[in-house]
Parts: C-alpha cells; structure tokens; sequence
C-alpha cells in the first residue's frame, strides 16, 4: 500500500523538477535573446560636450570608458533641433513631422503624443519587459500623454523643459505690475507616475535632479536585475538653467557647465556599475546620445559644437548632430567609430529586432542598424537620405551619407559673438541661408558650397526633397504630407 502511495508522489517529485529545470532554461534563454535597454538622452547637449567627441577644460571619465569599451558614432543626427519633436521620434521611430509634433510642447499645450502610437515602452512591454523613464518627457502634460499611459511602469521627473517656470530669464527681473508677466510660465510640476509630487520646483530642487533621476534608475536596474528591463534616462541636464548637485559644485574648474557635465558622467557611470554588479553588462545595450545641439545664445552656460556649424533651434550639423556612444560588450566591437549616417529614429526598429518586437502596422521612418553597431564589414547607412525640418514644418534641407543640399531659409545666428556666464541669453541675429550643397565628408562645418561641382547630386537631392514634401509636407509650399498622422489632442471633458 505504501508503495503505491510513493510511486505517484515519487513521479510528482520529478515531474516538478523536471519542469523546474525547463523553467529556468527558458527564462534563461529569455535573458540571453531578450537585452537589456538603456538609453540615457541627454537635453542640448553639443557635439564636443564629451571626452570621446574633443570636450575641453573638464574631464568625462565614464563616457570615456564608455567609448573605450563601445563604438563613437559621429555621423548620428535627430530628427530636428528642438525638444519635443526630437523625443517623439525617438520614442516611435518617425520622423516628427510624420506622427504631428514639430515644436517644444509648453506647459499650457492642448497636444501631445497620439495614443494610436507605439513607443519603445510599448515595444519591450510586447516581450515582458519591465520600463522606466526618470526625466524629462515633454510630450504632453496631461494625464493622457504622461509616461504610464505609453508603456511605462514607472515615471519619475518634469514634464517639461527645466527653463519653462516664473524664474525664466525673460521674466524674473521684471517688475510686478509689468503686463509681460501675464505670459509667464505657471510654477514646474515634478512628477511621480500620474501624481504630482512637488507642485512648486524651486531652485534648490533642480541642484537634485540629476542625482534623483540617477538613483531611481539604480533601483530600477537592481528591482528587475532578473527580467529583461528598458530604462529610459533622459535628463533635464545640460538645458539651462543649469543646475548641480553640491558633491560637483565648482568641482570641474571649468565653470558651472563643466560642473553639470561632471555629475552627468557620474550618472553614466552609477548605471554601468550596477550593470556590472549584477553581472547584466554583457547582455545590456547602453546607447548615449542627445536630443539636439547646443543653445549658443546662453554662452558659457551652453556647450560647444565644434567644429559643426550652428547649434540648437537650425539644421545645420551643429543643430541635429549629436555625439553618441554605444556599448554591448561581446555584440559592439570596442574602441571603434562609425562613420556612416544613422538617427536617433532607428533606435525603436532596432530594438525590435533585438528583441523580436512587432513593429506597429503604421509606416515608420527609422531602419535597423544592427550591421553599423556590430561594425559589420562594408556596412554603409541605411538611409538613402534624410530631411531636415524645423519651425513649422519647413523643410529647409536634404541629405544622404554625404552630401547636404540646404534650400534658401531664414535661420537664427550669433554670427560670431559670444554669450555670457550670467544665465541670461544674447540675441540672435536673423540670416538668410542660400541654397547649397555640402560635402559633408570632407566640409563637416558647412562652409563651401560645391553645387557647381556637383550637379548630379543637387538634381537626386531635389527629387528627394519633393518626394518628401509630398509625404510630410512642407510649409512654404503649402503642402501637408499626405503621410502625416495628427498629434494627440486633450480629451474633451
């Protein structure tokens, strides 16, 4: 009798280790095919703002590391130089024209990202990721368009860009009954999930944003260091104002912006160390990049392009160019530069391919650039051109992995001057941009224009450019894309 009682639970015993054992192998399998993603977004960062891209006067050890140990790409660009629109594309993949965002979204805006978009949260979520976002969003304010309604299970940080609240440099010296006050910003939100946490930012709170934005993808990493996990990290930093924590002040010898650049490589480096504590370094891509270049008209509270032309708020390469390092150790082959074009869009369709993710039925402007990451032999870009938009929807220049024909635009310029160190913007000059190709290979500053030498190059360019203005649309040619999808509008009440 007893016999037969133990044979049964002599076969559940097995059964139960035999699955047991199944269940671990596939949730190891999981973590091999499934990586980790990380990617820190870095607000108005400039081209030669890092050590691996010439930064000068204060040091950036972990990014130096980083790209010891990854790959520099220095022909990658955002889809335009403003915040808003830089951050929906690289959250869906698309041109920003494509899904209706063009500007910086202010704290009064009716608009935001379209619930009928599918953002990288909502991409990993497919294969059971676990995802954050610690930061700067900017794409709406409303409930609708905040992070938790897109894919991520956990938000933290504003909603907005860091400068749109009443201490804003245009309105903090005016008098009270001054009438310009009345287009003064509301007080900045910090947010926690849906929740508003601290209603009025003062100050004293943004000297720790960093550090908190840090800290809490720490814990995230070490709460999920057993499931495959994105981590979303855009910080407020390096837009102004600038702020720092007090372990940095006056730590650089190099100004405040050197000081708010040390603190942002220390961050790099919290992220990578839990990475590697957890022994989740060798299968976690880490990409670093930035949403557009920096804001010249703050001076030496800005970072420097060089040797780009230009910065935020124009097409130029000092615009939309952005410095960006990748590593995967094993995957990305270490210490290597990629020379070849690639964007910040192709970052979603990338990770797709990663991690087995369905792309959205909906077409998507990003490629997969696995070959340029793995630095696979003779790999060249996949975009056989690349539109540059800003204000309005005005399509102000086209170009391939070489050459940039700019169209005649009006364009904003300190035309040499330099800003000051008092936290206060200079104005720009208004120029006048003419029509010209440049050879952005060997002319990476724009500064000779050899239409003339090249006519065949201008006349595949301008087909280009008309095929593009009939799918997104233009402004100056009245034309609205017939490829445009509208941004998400305030539900009605």
């Amino acid at each position: 009798m007893k016999i037969k009682v133990m044979i049964p639970l002599l076969l559940i015993f097995l059964f139960s280790n035999i699955c047991s054992v199944e269940m671990m192998a596939a949730a190891n399998d999981q973590r091999i095919s499934s990586p980790n993603i990380v990617v820190i977004f870095i607000d108005d960062l400039g081209y030669a703002d890092i050590g691996p891209f010439g930064a000068d006067g204060y040091t950036t050890p972990n990014l130096d590391q980083m790209a010891k140990q990854g790959r520099r790409f220095t022909d990658f660009v955002a889809s335009t130089a403003v915040c808003s629109a830089s951050r929906i594309a690289l959250l869906t993949g698309c041109n920003h024209r494509r899904v209706g965002i063009s500007g910086a979204l202010g704290p009064t805006s009716k608009f935001g990202i379209n619930s009928e978009e599918m953002t990288l949260a909502e991409l990993c979520k497919q294969k059971g990721y676990a995802t954050a976002c610690f930061g700067k969003w900017h794409l709406g304010v409303q409930q609708q368009f905040l992070p938790l309604q897109h894919g991520f299970d956990q938000y933290y940080g504003l909603p907005y860009s860091n400068d749109m609240w009443p201490y804003h440099p245009n309105f903090v010296d005016l008098p009270a009954d001054s009438p310009k006050l009345k287009n003064n910003y509301p007080p900045l939100p910090l947010f926690d999930g849906n929740k508003v946490v601290d209603a009025e930012v003062d100050p004293e709170d943004q000297t720790r944003l960093t550090t908190a934005y840090t800290e809490r993808a720490v814990e995230f990493i070490e709460k999920n260091h057993e499931r495959p996990f994105l981590l979303y990290l855009p910080h407020s930093m390096v837009h102004v104002p600038l702020y720092v924590s007090e372990k940095f002040a006056g730590k650089s010898g190099a100004g405040l912006f050197g000081d708010v650049m040390m603190e942002v490589d220390w961050s790099v480096g919290q992220i990578n160390a839990v990475l590697k504590k957890y022994g989740l370094a060798e299968n976690t891509l880490v990409i670093f990049t930035s949403d557009n270049g920096p804001w010249l008209s703050y001076g030496k509270r800005a970072g420097s392009a060089a040797p780009l032309r230009e910065g935020k708020g124009t097409m130029f390469e000092g615009g939309y160019r952005v410095p960006t390092l990748m590593k995967w150790p094993g995957k990305i082959p270490a210490d290597t530069t990629c020379v070849e074009l690639a964007s910040t869009i192709d970052i979603f369709p990338t990770v797709a391919k990663l991690i087995g993710g369905q792309l959205p039925d909906h077409r998507i402007d990003g490629h997969d650039i696995r070959p340029l990451m793995f630095g696979d032999a003779d790999a060249g870009s996949p975009h056989t051109h690349f539109p540059c938009y800003y204000k309005g929807g005005e399509l102000q220049a086209i170009r391939d992995a070489q050459f940039k024909l700019v169209f005649p635009h009006k364009y904003r310029s300190l035309n040499g001057r330099n800003g000051k160190d008092d936290g206060k913007p200079i104005k720009y000059d208004q120029n006048l941009a003419k029509f010209a190709l440049y050879d952005l290979r060997a002319d990476v500053g724009e500064t000779t224009n050899v239409a003339e030498q090249h006519p065949e190059v201008v006349a595949k360019l301008v087909r280009y450019a008309d095929e593009v203005r009939k799918d997104l649309g233009d402004r100056l040619t009245k034309t609205t894309g017939a490829g445009v999808r509208p941004a998400g509008r305030v539900s009605a009440k």
